[in-house]
């Protein structure tokens, strides 16, 4: 089988005008960028008022591994095999970041015959709207430090600054940096860092934001840290919401493009899963529910991070509630989580043991599968389990991992073969996804937005990730009194923890039990409009590993490129 730039290299693209036109895009309502990339303009919201919703289907997956899941892949793919089917089926996905494309994941177009294409244009740079958040974000910064440099009018503690810069690549040397160096000229020093762009809470407020009022309100109203009285500065204060607003204004508007079968995806925006919400912008959701039969949508991460952040957090925002959810599991990350062999992230993975047959690590494993299974249960969801297929599973581990997922309450529990033969591989789970739509459901959340900041963070880690209890640190303590203080009790809360484990240690693998989840810090997120602890040493600019992917990257002389996956 050819590697996944090939594949996307090989296909035949449609003019995007086309791909548009078939969905029920007007001329007018489509910004094109080349032939085929193109942003859809937000008054198609306005003349589609009235048209009654799609089926919306969330695609999470069980706690994941360095293997990789295939999340993305079985998003794609099963919105091809509803399309293969004969329904008018829409994908949603989230923007690529740089820093994983050249780190160690690698790009986010799905992959073998399940892609969203052009796959180059999409992993590197796509339309720009990371750039447009990387800049806002960074000219608050610059607004900031030049505001405290010239006579320091809204008496901004220097030491207490918590706004930081951006830029989109893995880079560990700006983690913690010093700025305002060189004398009288050079600004007032401080020390200060770098987040990686999509970490960004102006990634965040793009993902959530209904519109440009919307957009506008919640730039504003985001904390930069407190003055010397310890009172709380914002954006507005600095009268930089405004321009801020106007970097974002293209950036908005979600991006139309294609799978490889040819039908419609957007993509659009791009915030982390293990900080913020892991999910693409409500806006690509809500345009795609009145455009398509159904609407595939992704969130980061096992269900314990983003499928309940989505719930949480992004339907409170956009007013959607899915009519099913997939979990993808794979028989190699259920043996791992079995305890069949380890693998750091970064390391090369043990091919002899994840190769051999091993059911009864894999029934071990499914305890871990159990739990996501049984929270989409408690979250009022309709489960079906994606089995991704790799070519060196048995069907002795296949069945094992679909018994139990029955078992453990699945509505049904299909094997997918989407990334080998596109939306022909997933017709099986596709048919049990559209049963699926059809059983009751009646989506709850974990927590009350009334309820203390405590309390819903702690229905979070007992209820979700099945800990003991909760332990706050005492600066998360001061910080919850002083949120409380400000009149920020009522936001949701967006869980900040590793991604490799249903609780806060990464070491913890299948379903652990006997823990409980210690909250070191939280930190506001006013304008995205919620609160994030943070469970251990979570990391907001990732590092580079020793082989990054960036050094299997090139161009031919024609300017092709290659070696990107």
């Amino acid at each position: 089988m050819n590697d996944d730039l090939s594949i996307a290299q090989a296909a035949k693209l449609r003019p995007i005008t086309e791909v548009a036109s078939e969905c029920g895009i007007l001329p007018e309502e489509l910004e094109l960028y080349g032939p085929y990339k193109a942003k859809v303009r937000l008054d198609v919201l306005d003349r589609l008022a009235d048209r009654p919703n799609a089926k919306y289907i969330l695609v999470t997956a069980i706690t994941p591994t360095p293997l990789g899941e295939g999340k993305t892949v079985t998003t794609i793919g099963l919105t091809m095999a509803l399309q293969h089917l004969g329904h008018n089926a829409i994908t949603c996905i989230r923007e690529p970041s740089l820093g994983p494309v050249f780190g160690i994941k690698g790009g986010a177009c799905g992959g073998g015959y399940a892609q969203v294409v052009p796959m180059e244009d999409i992993n590197l740079h796509f339309t720009g709207d990371i750039h447009a958040v990387s800049m806002a974000n960074n000219l608050l910064a610059a607004m900031v430090d030049a505001s405290i440099w010239h006579g320091n009018p809204l008496n901004i503690d220097p030491l207490a600054v918590t706004w930081k810069r951006v830029v989109d690549l893995n880079d560990v040397a700006l983690r913690h940096i010093v700025v305002g160096l060189g004398g009288k000229t050079g600004g007032v020093p401080r020390e200060t860092g770098f987040d990686i762009s999509v970490a960004s809470e102006v990634m965040a407020i793009l993902a959530l934001s209904s519109g440009y009022k919307d957009l506008r309100e919640r730039l504003g109203r985001v904390w930069i840290g407190f003055d010397r009285d310890g009172n709380p500065v914002t954006a507005d204060m600095l009268r930089a919401g405004g321009a801020m607003a106007a970097l974002m204004v293209d950036a908005l508007k979600p991006n139309l493009v294609q799978r490889l079968d040819g039908g419609p995806a957007f993509v659009h925006a791009g915030p982390f899963a293990n900080i913020a919400i892991g999910a693409n912008s409500i806006l690509a959701d809500m345009i795609a529910c009145k455009l398509g039969e159904y609407v595939v949508t992704e969130a980061g991460f096992g269900a314990d991070c983003g499928a309940e952040k989505f719930v949480n957090i992004k339907c409170r925002a956009s007013g959607l509630a899915p009519d099913a959810v997939v979990i993808v599991a794979t028989v190699r990350a259920l043996k791992m989580h079995g305890g069949a062999f380890r693998m750091p992230p970064g390391k090369k993975p043990p091919k002899e043991e994840i190769e051999k047959p091993n059911v009864e690590a894999v029934v071990r494993g499914c305890a871990n599968l159990a739990k996501h299974i049984e929270n989409m249960r408690l979250f009022g969801l309709t489960p079906v389990v994606a089995v991704n297929v790799f070519p060196t599973d048995t069907e002795e581990e296949i069945e094992a991992v679909r018994t139990e997922a029955m078992k453990a309450g699945a509505f049904a529990a299909e094997v997918s073969r989407v990334h080998a033969h596109a939306g022909a591989g997933g017709v099986e789970l596709a048919q049990a996804v559209i049963k699926a739509c059809e059983q009751p459901s009646e989506m709850r959340f974990v927590y009350d937005l009334d309820e203390p900041i405590k309390q819903k963070i702690e229905k979070i880690c007992t209820q979700v990730y099945g800990a003991d209890g909760v332990d706050f640190m005492p600066e998360a303590e001061a910080k919850i009194a002083q949120y409380e203080k400000f009149g920020l009790g009522k936001l949701p809360i967006c869980m900040a923890k590793t991604q490799y484990s249903i609780s806060h240690d990464p070491n913890l693998l299948g379903r652990p039990s006997g823990f409980r989840v210690p909250i070191r810090d939280i930190r506001p997120a006013v304008g995205a409009g919620f609160l994030y602890p943070l469970c251990g040493e979570m990391r907001t600019m990732p590092a580079l590993p020793t082989e990054p992917a960036a050094v299997h990257v090139d161009i031919d002389e024609k300017g092709k490129i290659k070696g990107l996956f």
